[in-house]
């Protein structure tokens, strides 16, 4: 596996526990985007890249700087990944919106995007993050499909890890 890291906005913990689990699970280190700089982006290979949805779809706060820096970075090399948290009964219309956001920030940067998610198990009337059929990341719902979480995210980082 090359370089991985996991660059991850939350404001309740909710997508930083996430974060951590992934990294973890992947031997890597899980990083707040509010640390993150060049010299993070240019040392890794693969981003795995995390944020909470807030208000109407929106992107966690911290991710608006950071997804700056990401626009500055050349990241036509990169592997990126992506996964959110949302909440599909409460915001079932904007469900994981946080993470369609983040990738239509950075789609035509370059890099190579994997990790593509069926959207058939999962329960919710719309999503920014739903793209030709399928959510562009893992979505994950830790308030009401926290029984889910586990076994969604093994078989995501199984999906992704011969990319990395």
């Amino acid at each position: 596996m090359n370089a991985t890291i996991v660059i991850y906005g939350s404001s309740t913990g909710t997508c930083e526990a996430i974060a951590e689990k992934i990294a973890s699970k992947l031997g890597c280190e899980a990083v707040n985007v509010q640390n993150l700089t060049a010299d993070v982006i240019n040392s890794h290979q693969n981003l795995i890249l995390g944020t909470s949805t807030w208000g109407a779809g929106e992107l966690q706060d911290d991710w608006y700087d950071g997804l700056k820096m990401l626009q500055s970075a050349d990241l036509s090399s990169k592997t990126i990944a992506l996964f959110g948290c949302g909440d599909c009964s409460t915001y079932s219309d904007t469900f994981v919106g946080g993470m369609g956001e983040l990738y239509l920030g950075i789609k035509d940067c370059g890099a190579r995007f994997i990790g593509c998610v069926e959207t058939g198990e999962y329960t919710f009337d719309d999503s920014e993050a739903v793209i030709d059929g399928k959510f562009i990341g893992l979505p994950l719902d830790d308030i009401n499909e926290d029984d889910k979480t586990d076994s969604r995210i093994e078989a995501w980082i199984a999906q992704i890890s011969p990319d990395l």
